[in-house]
């Protein structure tokens, strides 16, 4: 069985929503990219996340944010060694390959904020060193909706730096209904068993950037692009980030699904998810549960003509 089928089928094993959440995190993981998992309380953001951490022989840290949370919570901290009369750093959670920020907009804005060279640069700078991420590294962070209260907005600089925002959903019935019989969140996901390596990870994001991805397929990426910048209801549209953050993540999908080029399906597929969350309604305060950048996004998708 390929590896990634492995991968896919491990995480399916505990988490009975939606199979295309599945290979969205997936995609993020090979494209190098941080995901967003946003969606109302008990549909199994958690679960999700915590399986593909454990679906992989690395290092996993899960980070609970909250109001009183401090940046050094997060990066770590400098505590001065009496015996050699010097400050040695103790790392925090972020030093993981698979990081899980749960809740992250439960955290205040400067909180937030402290992952952001983490996310952009694999690496944290601390009393004036920068030290380097162990690699793979990849933030999976979950949310509840804005309008929870409790809930901080996230910032546009740090969205951006997430590939990926997926939405789960309520399960259809007769998964629902599996979830009751098995329960698998609670007596299998401890006893999952790792399927990847470090190692293999790294070979499979090496192939992913490999992916051939023709010139029409290009063309149609940045007629989306371009069309999301003239578009009437949108302030501000996808930024050169986001349309490599799509190439990136198509090239990902190619090689889940088996293949080494791009379709213009894949561009399809993931389009809405990786950039949605980059765009700015016109009308601001629409941008915190994201329906309307979502709709504004299909509507392009579908005005776009698609190569043949």
């Amino acid at each position: 069985m390929h590896s990634l089928e492995k991968l896919r089928k491990n995480i399916a094993s505990v988490f009975f929503g939606r199979a295309e959440a599945i290979t969205h995190l997936i995609v993020g993981l090979l494209a190098r990219g941080h995901v967003l998992i946003e969606d109302v309380p008990g549909v199994g953001k958690t679960v999700l996340a915590r399986a593909l951490a454990r679906s992989i022989n690395c290092q996993f840290s899960r980070i609970q944010l909250t109001p009183d949370l401090l940046p050094s919570d997060i990066l770590g901290v400098s505590i001065y060694n009496q015996e050699k009369r010097n400050f040695e750093f103790k790392p925090g959670p972020v030093f993981a390959n698979i990081v899980l920020a749960d809740e992250i907009n439960r955290t205040t804005p400067r909180t937030q904020s402290s992952l952001l060279e983490a996310m952009n640069d694999n690496s944290v700078s601390m009393d004036g060193q920068t030290l380097s991420l162990p690699q793979p590294f990849m933030v999976i962070a979950t949310q509840n909706p804005f309008e929870f209260e409790g809930t901080y907005f996230l910032p546009e600089n740090q969205l951006d730096r997430f590939l990926l925002r997926v939405q789960l959903g309520y399960p259809q019935r007769q998964r629902e209904m599996a979830i009751l019989r098995e329960q698998p969140g609670r007596h299998r996901l401890e006893y999952l068993e790792p399927v990847l390596s470090s190692e293999d990870v790294r070979a499979l994001q090496g192939q992913a950037a490999q992916v051939k991805i023709d010139e029409v397929i290009l063309e149609y990426i940045m007629d989306i692009v371009q069309a999301s910048r003239r578009h009437e209801l949108l302030h501000t549209g996808i930024s050169p980030r986001g349309s490599l953050a799509i190439m990136q993540a198509v090239q990902a999908l190619a090689l889940v699904n088996g293949r080494d080029y791009v379709t213009p399906d894949d561009v399809k597929e993931l389009v809405v998810a990786v950039c949605a969350h980059r765009v700015i309604t016109r009308n601001y305060m629409a941008n915190g549960d994201m329906s309307t950048a979502v709709r504004i996004m299909q509507e392009i998708l579908q005005k776009v003509p698609c190569p043949l």
